[in-house]
């Protein structure tokens, strides 16, 4: 054992069995340092006040735990939303956002460090994809969140930095151990999982027999204008992403959820209204509509007030279940990838 072994990434039958046959620990243990890890967020071993100082030893010598570190953080003054920039382990930086609502704290978290979708909206793709994260990774953001809050979080939702299903496996864990009863036992139900649509990946979502929502970044009522958005669209259209969404649907009857940025004369017509209602008709779907965020790398621009509460009121005559995006967080840059890449750019320009 040379390398240091992730154990946050373990599973508790996976880390019962690490204790038992390869630390020579009584099984017992492994649920210890289990509630240690996943209930307490403990950042280091020697937090571990009920393990023997040998054990403890042991584990350091061993084992890591991968918490990250808090780089910056930025609160909001219009509504109290928390922007974190978190360093990880080999240095890399990732982001993560806290929205604080009436029913309870919401995290976004990110899954990959950077993006290799290209998605012409967002800031998180424009230095393309550094690598996938881990489930300790990935977990970390939510732990670090919580002790740094000092209250519980209720809703993860994985639309930061990152297309989830790029990094499938590990996502599928970090969920698993996420809604865990050993854990912090989050209702996969109040998990939300955001996609561009790898539809291969949206059929094998629908075999794990997770009660998570799944949301769909829609952005366009036609193939052509979605891949001038979405390079991803190059490979599967809307239809195979709908045929992909029913099968998803018809295992575990959630609702799904299709995002849809409203880019000023691009796609917020009234005949794009009715179009996109054309296209989810008889899906039991909900339409999250969200004014696209501005960034100085793109010329898209945001939809007026008028246009996007016409294309509600389009969607809603048509029969659509239809929200509008709160915007929070604005003044800290809360949208997917701005805070890293003007972090990032900012510490490039000072070497």
């Amino acid at each position: 054992m040379n390398e240091k072994i992730d154990i946050q990434s373990m599973d508790l039958k996976e880390l019962t069995e690490f204790v038992s046959q390869t630390l020579k620990e009584k099984p017992f243990r492994a649920r210890q340092i289990y509630k240690w890890i996943h209930v307490k967020l403990a950042s280091g071993f020697d937090e571990m006040t009920d393990l023997s100082k040998p054990l403890r030893e042991k584990l350091e010598e061993h084992c890591f735990l991968s918490l990250p570190q808090i780089a910056r953080c930025y609160i909001s003054k219009i509504d109290g939303t928390r922007k974190y920039l978190f360093r990880l382990r080999d240095g890399n930086i990732i982001e993560s956002v806290l929205m604080k609502y009436k029913h309870g704290n919401s995290v976004c978290v990110s899954s990959q460090v950077g993006c290799r979708m290209g998605c012409k909206f967002c800031a998180s793709t424009l230095d393309g994809l550094a690598r996938n994260m881990t489930p300790s990774e990935i977990l970390g953001e939510i732990y670090m969140i919580q002790k740094d809050l000092g209250e519980r979080i209720s809703n993860v939702v994985i639309m930061g930095s990152g297309e989830p299903l790029d990094n499938y496996d590990n996502v599928i864990r970090f969920i698993k151990m996420l809604s865990d009863e050993n854990g912090l036992n989050i209702s996969q139900r109040n998990i939300t999982l955001s996609t561009c649509g790898i539809v291969p990946r949206i059929y094998d979502l629908a075999k794990e027999d997770l009660q998570i929502t799944l949301a769909i970044s829609l952005h366009a009522v036609n193939d052509q204008r979605r891949r001038e958005l979405m390079p991803v669209a190059n490979k599967w259209s809307i239809q195979e992403i709908l045929d992909a969404c029913r099968e998803y649907y018809s295992h575990n009857s959630r609702r799904l959820t299709f995002e849809y940025s409203l880019v000023r004369g691009v796609n917020d017509s009234p005949e794009d209204a009715k179009a996109l209602a054309q296209l989810l008709k008889g899906l039991n779907a909900h339409v999250n509509l969200i004014p696209v965020n501005p960034i100085k790398e793109r010329d898209f621009r945001q939809s007026d007030n008028s246009a996007v509460m016409n294309f509600k009121n389009n969607l809603e005559k048509y029969g659509e279940n239809v929200t509008i995006r709160r915007e929070m967080g604005r003044d800290i840059q809360a949208a997917c990838g701005q805070l890293r890449k003007n972090y990032i750019d900012a510490l490039e320009s000072e070497d």
